[in-house]
């Protein structure tokens, strides 16, 4: 229980957090930790919460999703998958594979790991999907307005899903970053900051971005859970952000980045820039 109180407690946070928080929830569906690293042979727990008011079903699975310049996630067909990526499907275990949420009545997921021997050093990763499975109702019904004979109404059912990262470190591994230019935009969903991040090492890196203008004593932007995996050497981070706030961020700026918190939160790197 303790495990839980802690684990939802950091899941609260994050979720009514700034809004360039990393979202958390999916539906009714809550879930703690964010991401899962796994190394030798010591397993841990993810904990989904049913915050909606009826019982939910959700089928768990594992799949493969690989980054993009963009820093988007592609999902990957099981016969793409390469040779890590396969290693990663093979070497992670989870049970159960389906629950029954009664209404906020959390439930602890088991997530283990057995690397083979001989397995080269190197990052592997699966991501982990809860998929809403839709009550049993009939989908198809006939329309109680309409003579027999003339229709059928379909009921459309919105399925929800929400994925976390989980992780395998093998070996001695490292990464560092660098933070690269730093521009407004106008996107068809309003305005957004955006900045490159580059990665070089055999791992990923993980962590917040802080944006400060100098002498002012509050960050102007925080964005928690920026990752860069070593799929990809760099990425644009692209962070929406509100029309007032996006015309302060104009200018000479101090871009932060920082290990999670959980870790320590030490800088990764920091950069001045001038925003355009």
């Amino acid at each position: 229980m303790l495990r839980f109180f802690r684990a939802f407690c950091l899941l609260s946070a994050a979720a009514f957090g700034a809004a360039a928080s990393p979202v958390l929830a999916a539906g009714d569906l809550l879930v703690a930790p964010t991401r899962v690293i796994l190394s030798g042979s010591r397993g841990t727990e993810v904990v989904l919460n049913n915050i909606g008011a009826e019982p939910a079903t959700y089928r768990i699975s594992l799949e493969i999703k690989r980054m993009t310049a963009e820093g988007g996630l592609d999902e990957i067909a099981e016969d793409k998958v390469n040779m890590a990526e396969r290693t990663a499907l093979d070497m992670i275990a989870f049970s159960p594979r389906r629950v029954t949420l009664p209404p906020n009545q959390p439930q602890v997921v088991r997530v283990g790991v057995r690397v083979p021997e001989g397995t080269p050093p190197g990052e592997y990763r699966a991501h982990m999907l809860f998929r809403a499975v839709p009550d049993a109702v009939a989908a198809v019904s006939a329309d109680p307005a309409k003579p027999a004979g003339e229709g059928v109404s379909i009921a459309l059912t919105p399925i929800y899903g929400i994925t976390i990262p989980v992780i395998v470190r093998v070996g001695d591994l490292g990464a560092e970053a660098s933070i690269g230019e730093a521009w407004v935009s106008e996107t068809q969903d309003g305005p957004a900051f955006n900045f490159d991040l580059a990665r070089t090492g055999n791992r990923s890196v993980y962590g917040d971005i802080e944006v400060t203008r100098p002498g002012a004593p509050e960050p102007l932007l925080v964005a928690r859970g920026i990752a860069v995996y070593p799929e990809v050497g760099a990425r644009k981070v692209s962070l929406r952000v509100p029309g007032e706030l996006a015309a302060k961020l104009k200018g000479p700026v101090r871009i932060r980045y920082t290990e999670d918190r959980e870790i320590g939160g030490g800088t990764i790197d920091e950069a001045e820039r001038i925003v355009k």
